[in-house]
C-alpha cells in the first residue's frame, strides 16, 4: 500500500500571470434589458464587480497560504495520485471523520468547519467532541485530478474513499459526511461498506427526484415537497442536463474563459444559499474566487461533471432494493435544493436524528458551519 506524500499547493507564476491578461480582455455579453437580476442566470453588474475585484485586489498567494494552513497530502489510491486534507483532533479520543465535498464545490468549503470539528475546546466546546477530519479532494476534481485521468462515478469514489481510510489511514469504524455529492458518496459507502462506518450525516437526502408516491397521504410535506420538485425540474436543471449530457463541450468553454467558469460556478453559490439574493450575505469573495481558482488552475471543470454524466446514463447512484441500514442523520437547511419528507426519507434509510436547521443553504460547512459542526457533534455522541 502507497504511503501518503506532503502536499503544498503552489500554482506556477505563468498560470497566475496567463488568468490575469484573460481577465484583462474579458468580452462581456449583454443582458436583456427587461430581464430581473439574475432571472436569467448570473447577474451581468455582480460579475463584472467580481472580476474587476480578482483582477485588481484579489491576492491569491495570500489565500494559497491558508489553503497550505492545512496539513495535506497525496497518495496512490484507485490509480490516481488522490489529494487530501488530514488534520488530528485535539481532544482525548478523537473519532476519524471522513468529509465529501460536492460539485461545484471543493475541500476548501470545509475551511471554516474543520477547526471547529477537530479542536472545539477552543470554541467554548467540550474536547471529547474532537475529531480527526480527512477531507479529499474528489477524484476528478481539482487537486485531485491530471489532465487523461479516468474518470469516476459515485461508487469508485467511494470505494477510493473507503481504501483511503482503511487501509492508507487504517481507521476502522469511521464516520462519514457530506452534502451534494457528498451525501451520495457518504450513503453508498453506508450501502457497500457498512461494516467501515458507524454512522452517516448528510446535509441532502441522495433520494431519487421522483414526487411521492400517488397513492399516499397528501400531508402539508408531501403536497411542499411536489410544488419544490416541479420547480426545480422546471427551473434549475439545466447545468445538470448538459453536464449528464454533453460535457466535452461544456469543458471547452470553460477551461478556456475564467469568466465563464466563475459565472458558472457562482450563480449555484448564489441560488443555492440562504442569502437573499445577494452571495455576500453568506460568502465572502475571497472564499468563493479560492473554489473557483481550484478549477481554474487545474483544469479539472469538465472531469468534475462526469457524476452527471454517470447518473444520467448508467442509473440512480444509490439501489432502491436496499434501505441503508447504518445509523444515519440528517440535518435539513431551509435554502438547500430539495426537502423530501421525512417518511420517504425513512423508507431508504435508518434515520436516527433529523435536523431542521433555522438558517443555512447547500453549502452549509461554508456558510453556516456552527450550526453543521453541533448537529455532526451531537450526532458522534450517539455513536461513541
Amino acid at each position: 500500500m502507497s504511503q501518503p506524500n506532503s502536499f503544498a499547493l503552489r500554482i506556477d507564476d505563468a498560470v497566475l500571470e496567463d488568468l490575469q491578461q484573460r481577465l484583462q480582455r474579458v468580452r462581456w455579453p449583454d443582458q436583456a434589458p427587461d430581464a430581473q437580476p439574475w432571472a436569467l442566470g448570473t447577474d451581468l453588474a455582480y460579475l463584472q464587480e467580481t472580476v474587476a475585484y480578482w483582477r485588481d485586489q484579489f491576492d491569491w498567494r495570500q489565500q494559497e497560504a491558508r489553503f497550505n494552513a492545512f496539513a495535506q497530502y497525496t497518495v496512490d489510491v484507485a490509480g490516481i495520485d488522490l489529494h487530501f486534507w488530514h488534520v488530528p483532533g485535539n481532544g482525548p479520543k478523537p473519532m476519524p471523520l471522513l468529509l465529501s465535498h460536492g460539485w461545484p464545490g471543493s475541500v476548501w468549503e470545509f475551511n471554516k468547519i474543520i477547526p471547529m470539528l477537530t479542536d472545539p475546546g477552543r470554541f467554548g466546546g467540550d474536547p471529547a467532541d474532537a475529531f480527526t477530519v480527512v477531507a479529499p479532494s474528489l477524484p476528478g476534481y481539482t487537486l485531485s485530478f491530471r489532465p487523461g485521468q479516468r474518470r469516476f462515478p459515485i461508487p469508485d469514489i467511494a470505494a477510493a474513499f473507503v481504501e483511503l481510510m482503511r487501509n492508507v489511514l487504517g481507521y476502522e469504524g469511521f464516520l462519514a459526511q457530506g452534502g451534494d455529492w457528498g451525501s451520495f458518496i457518504s450513503a453508498y459507502i453506508a450501502y457497500a461498506s457498512p461494516a467501515a462506518v458507524r454512522g452517516i450525516h448528510i446535509n441532502l437526502l441522495p433520494l431519487r427526484r421522483e414526487p411521492p408516491d400517488a397513492t399516499a397521504p397528501e400531508t402539508p410535506d408531501a403536497l411542499a415537497f411536489r410544488k419544490e420538485l416541479d420547480h426545480w425540474l422546471r427551473e434549475e436543471t439545466g447545468y445538470s442536463g448538459i453536464q449528464g449530457t454533453k460535457p466535452q463541450t461544456l469543458a471547452y468553454a470553460l477551461t478556456d474563459s475564467p469568466v465563464g467558469l466563475a459565472a458558472w460556478i457562482l450563480e449555484k453559490f448564489r441560488t443555492w444559499s440562504d442569502c437573499d439574493g445577494d452571495p455576500s450575505l453568506s460568502f465572502s469573495t475571497d472564499d468563493l474566487l479560492v473554489n473557483v481558482m481550484l478549477y481554474w488552475a487545474t483544469g479539472a471543470i469538465g472531469s468534475s461533471f462526469w457524476p452527471y454524466y454517470s447518473r444520467a446514463h448508467s442509473g440512480w447512484p444509490l439501489p432502491a432494493e436496499r434501505r441503508i441500514e447504518v445509523p444515519t442523520a440528517y440535518q435539513s437547511f431551509p435554502k438547500d435544493i430539495l426537502h423530501p419528507p421525512r417518511a420517504v426519507a425513512e423508507r431508504a434509510f435508518n434515520l436516527v436524528r433529523w435536523t431542521e436547521a433555522p438558517r443555512g443553504g447547500h453549502f452549509a460547512a461554508l456558510e453556516v458551519p456552527e450550526l453543521l459542526a453541533e448537529d455532526i457533534r451531537a450526532f458522534a455522541r450517539t455513536l461513541r
